[in-house]
């Protein structure tokens, strides 16, 4: 049975994808982070290693010893961790000194790049579990208004920009006015401060980051998303369509057809155009 390894962050994708590849035949070697990591993970884990955030020498180390060539980076780190509980290895401390830009991408690259140097392959995140995919067109039985429409458009060339600068993949706005932006602290406090000013109208864009790699920080919904927008009645959530994961989805849909909330997966199909399959 042929090894891969998980390296593991909160959330439950890294349960998902280790019981995919346990169903296609792989013996799952997982990486966790402690206050991070579901402790889930243990009971679909052939192999389990617990660390602090930082320690990617006994990240390698571990992988090493049990075979594993082949990784993926799976789940969430809480960021603003890095400026209190990072607690690096001697190999985790020379490669964050190495680091110039501590953005999301930087990060994640310098990682993966240190464990392809160790030997250790890094495969794309969704590369068993292609279903999670954001799909394209209306999910939910309310459609976007025309107002709505042209905040989708002016808030996806603004979502573009910020990913392009490595800020973050998500903002929040009313009117063609950037109420809120995703930074270091995560898609739902952006929704909640954009969403306390534009309140029913805040409409909530999430694209993809330019030159986006697919092996690690995709763009990701669950039914947390949707609570942060009821929580300010926003109005619109609109999602860049196969390049964005969609967890939970008919629980998804479901709570935001009950919050009289619009849903839709958005794909980009030139310059200024996106289709949202309504046709």
């Amino acid at each position: 049975m042929s090894k891969i390894g998980i390296i593991a962050g909160g959330g439950q994708f890294p349960i998902l994808f280790a019981k995919a590849a346990r169903e296609k035949g792989r013996q799952v070697m997982v990486v966790a982070h402690k206050g991070e990591s579901s402790p889930e993970i243990e009971e679909v884990a052939d192999s389990i290693c617990w660390v602090k955030l930082g320690q990617l020498g006994k990240t390698v180390k571990f992988f090493r010893q049990g075979g594993v060539s082949e990784a993926v980076l799976l789940g969430t780190i809480t960021k603003t961790r890095i400026f209190k509980d990072l607690l690096p290895d001697i190999k985790g401390l020379a490669l964050w000194n190495k680091i110039k830009v501590r953005q999301d991408d930087s990060i994640l690259r310098a990682v993966a790049d240190a464990l392809e140097d160790e030997g250790i392959k890094i495969l794309e995140s969704t590369c068993y579990l292609q279903e999670l995919l954001f799909p394209k067109g209306v999910l939910t039985k309310k459609k976007p208004s025309s107002q709505q429409l042209e905040d989708i458009n002016f808030g996806w060339r603004m979502a573009r920009e910020v990913g392009r600068l490595d800020i973050g993949q998500c903002v929040v706005v009313r009117d063609r006015a950037v109420l809120a932006v995703e930074a270091i602290e995560g898609t739902d406090a952006a929704i909640q401060r954009g969403g306390s000013l534009g309140k029913e109208n805040a409409v909530v864009v999430k694209v993809k980051k330019p030159n986006q790699d697919f092996r690690f920080d995709l763009p990701a919904i669950g039914t947390k998303t949707i609570d942060s927008m009821i929580k300010v009645r926003a109005a619109v959530l609109a999602v860049e369509a196969g390049q964005a994961l969609l967890f939970d989805a008919q629980a998804v849909v479901n709570q935001a057809n009950q919050a009289g909330i619009v849903v839709v997966g958005v794909e980009e199909i030139g310059p200024d155009k996106l289709d949202l399959g309504i046709g």
